[in-house]
């Protein structure tokens, strides 16, 4: 999933998609443990994937956290007056 993809999905399914990516994430360590593992490239590309997720996740959790104290400061301004 590219990043612009990843920015126009809901929060809720990114999340979803961070555990899964997880849980392939460890079934790929295992099989490349078991020496089962038919590309090793996979287990780059998944934590590739995973950095990317968590990347927008935490953006839009700096952005909530900007809006809230821009709001919070102009609610303060108005109450000073």
């Amino acid at each position: 999933m590219k990043m612009k993809e990843m920015r126009e999905k809901e929060t809720g399914h990114l999340l979803h998609e961070l555990s899964e990516q997880q849980k392939q994430l460890y079934t790929l360590r295992t099989q490349s443990v078991t020496e089962k593992l038919e590309d090793p490239s996979q287990l780059h590309k998944a934590r590739r994937e995973i950095a990317r997720l968590k990347t927008v996740l935490r953006q839009r959790e700096l952005e909530a956290a900007k809006t809230a104290a821009v709001k919070t400061v102009g609610a303060k301004t108005v109450a000073a007056k």
